[in-house]
């Protein structure tokens, strides 16, 4: 026989208890289900609310990161040096935003030969934990080696010609960045990081360079007057900038920045150098000489110390340089230039 008993068997008040119990249960029922799919589809998509729990010195405002160096630039940049920035807190706030990291290079006539020191010491040290695209431009596809890649990194060789002139190659780097920023970069990466090819990363370097728009302190210059800075100097050309401007000197071989920013910066360049052409003069360090004039007048929101930049076989290892990141190649420029 059941133990069931009709409702009808219950007064107007039980049956106003009972309803309301029912209700709590279901509802209970409810938010257990629910808290534990939620859950779940946290862990699936990676939910951003779910950031880990960090445990760091709390920084003083009274005491300075560094005392050596300059570590601010007059607009409120960061110059980034070893010693001023965490990167666990950085690489944590770069995983919430689920970055992704465009690395330009261009491996043109015999500079290939640099590729696979240059992609092998980047899987070591470039962006470590966090996705990256390998943008390899080359008019020598065959000759791209095979290297071991990383989880969320992956090689792009793109096809383009090569010119006579190594300095027309470096040149005509702004106009391919800034064609394919536009046709492809927009769609794939966050940011975009240029790089010559004849160097090899030597120590970490990572998203603490990222910024909408970043260049890197000339390794010759950094502690230079401006009067002494190799900028352009003939009012005729379009790179021109006069003996009492300039904030720093900036090396072509290492900037970057978000994709719209590079586009902008590359697209400007490419047009200022059409025009020096049309006009019958080339500026003294080509392309490099068209970036610093953009810098000067469109100021990077982050300035990279030479730790980016070195060349220790000319400037060996001063004691300000706590890390050698990013370092040039020994090589014979004659053996490798228009050849």
């Amino acid at each position: 026989m059941s133990n069931w008993i009709p409702c009808c068997c219950f007064s107007g008040r039980q049956r106003y208890y009972l309803l309301h119990l029912w209700i709590l249960l279901t509802v209970l029922i409810l938010v257990f289900y629910s808290y534990g799919f939620l859950s779940q589809r946290s862990e699936e998509l990676g939910d951003s609310e779910a950031v880990s729990r960090m445990s760091h010195a709390q920084p003083n405002v009274l005491t300075p990161s560094r005392k050596d160096v300059l570590v601010l630039t007059p607009w409120l940049a960061p110059i980034i040096w070893e010693g001023t920035f965490n990167i666990d807190i950085l690489n944590e706030q770069f995983r919430l935003q689920n970055t992704t990291i465009g690395l330009t290079v261009f491996a043109i006539k015999k500079y290939v030969v640099f590729l696979k020191l240059f992609l092998e010491t980047a899987e070591q040290h470039f962006m470590v934990g966090h996705k990256v695209i390998y943008y390899v431009f080359t008019d020598r596809p065959a000759e791209v080696p095979q290297v071991s890649l990383g989880a969320g990194r992956k090689l792009v060789v793109l096809t383009v010609r090569n010119y006579s002139r190594w300095q027309d190659v470096s040149m005509h780097r702004m106009e391919m960045i800034s064609d394919f920023s536009e046709r492809r970069f927009l769609q794939e990466v966050d940011y975009l990081v240029c790089a010559d090819v004849d160097m090899k990363f030597q120590d970490h370097v990572g998203v603490e360079i990222l910024s909408a728009l970043f260049g890197t302190l000339h390794p010759g210059f950094y502690g230079s007057s401006r009067e002494s800075f190799t900028y352009e100097r003939r009012p005729k050309s379009r790179a021109y900038i006069p003996w009492d401007e300039g904030d720093f000197y900036y090396m072509g071989a290492f900037f970057g920045g978000s994709v719209v920013e590079v586009y902008h910066l590359t697209k400007a360049c490419h047009q200022a150098m059409v025009e020096d052409k049309a006009n019958g003069i080339e500026a003294v360090w080509h392309d490099e000489s068209h970036l610093n004039k953009y810098l000067l007048y469109h100021k990077p929101t982050k300035v990279l110390s030479p730790e980016y930049m070195w060349d220790q076989q000319l400037l060996g290892w001063p004691s300000v340089m706590k890390k050698l990141r990013y370092v040039a190649v020994p090589k014979n420029h004659q053996a490798i230039r228009n050849r």
